[in-house]
């Protein structure tokens, strides 16, 4: 029986540590958000520097791009390097509120790499992020970028 335990809490520690793939449905979208992961390819474009900023512990900034018509999919990277601080990343878009995600989600540390996808298309116009000092020491930098 304690050996059944055993095994039990570690495979359910190993699905936790997995990434997991969501759908957040909204209307005719259906967004797919996976861990963008860390290599650069074909598949997955140069970024455009969005900002750079800093943050301190209960503070929310907001920044925005605008998703042209026709576009299936957007890279974004809020990258603070640090890993013993935690931001938290909701993203909006025209009709959804997609999130939110902190490194837990892609198992990146000391970074949120999401990759959006939809292959109807990706609902255009402007998308905003809303960036969370959740637990974070003094007023750390981050970056966020998007392709």
């Amino acid at each position: 029986m304690r050996l059944c335990r055993i095994a039990t809490g570690i495979m359910t520690s190993a699905v936790l540590l997995v990434p997991t793939v969501a759908a957040q449905e909204t209307g005719e979208h259906n967004y797919i958000v996976t861990p963008a992961r860390e290599t650069i390819t074909e598949d997955n474009p140069p970024f455009i520097p969005m900002i750079a900023g800093s943050i301190a512990r209960g503070e929310t900034d907001w920044y925005s791009t605008n998703v042209a018509a026709g576009t299936t999919e957007l890279i974004i990277d809020l990258n603070r390097g640090d890993a013993s601080n935690s931001l938290r990343m909701t993203v909006y878009a025209p009709g959804a509120a997609i999130g939110p995600y902190s490194d837990a989600y892609d198992a990146v540390n000391g970074r949120i790499y999401l990759r959006i996808k939809d292959s109807v298309g990706l609902h255009p116009g402007t998308w905003r992020f809303e960036i969370y000092g959740d637990r974070v020491i003094g007023t750390p930098d981050y970056t966020i970028l998007t392709s």
